[in-house]
């Protein structure tokens, strides 16, 4: 494991809503994140899927994860996900790419598929610049 990934595990060993929500960083390095999320019946709305705020939180850890590569601190400023598909057992998967980094946001494509391959959801996140050093 690098020694980014090592620093971003860190953070998510402290990261109290992520551990509730059975969000794990799988990889955080180079403009690119990658996290899962554990369906369990927390996970899951009236009707047996996964709940649209589940998959809401991976895609926002996941593009968070992806904007502090670049060791800065930032919050969400903005996001649009287009919910597709679903899924009421087994793991998502979220992956996020920077497609854009400027001196006060950075804008970040996400991807939230199943275990499978389904794709589950896709949007985009903004995030605003708030510091020069990230937590991770």
């Amino acid at each position: 494991m690098s020694e980014n990934n090592k620093n971003y595990k860190r953070v998510f060993d402290d990261n109290p809503f992520m551990t509730h929500n059975f969000v794990d960083l799988i990889k955080a390095e180079n403009g690119e994140a990658v996290c899962t999320l554990d369906l369990r019946r927390e996970s899951l709305n009236v009707y047996g899927y996964a709940h649209g705020g589940a998959i809401y939180t991976i895609a926002d850890d996941v593009a968070g994860f992806a904007a502090h590569t670049d060791g800065r601190a930032y919050v969400t400023q903005n996001s649009n996900l287009h919910f597709l598909s679903n899924r009421g057992a087994g793991k998502l998967i979220g992956k996020a790419r920077v497609i854009h980094r400027g001196r006060k946001t950075c804008l970040i494509q996400v991807e939230i598929t199943a275990d499978d391959g389904k794709l589950i959801a896709t949007g985009d996140f903004t995030f605003f610049h708030v510091g020069d050093k990230s937590p991770v």
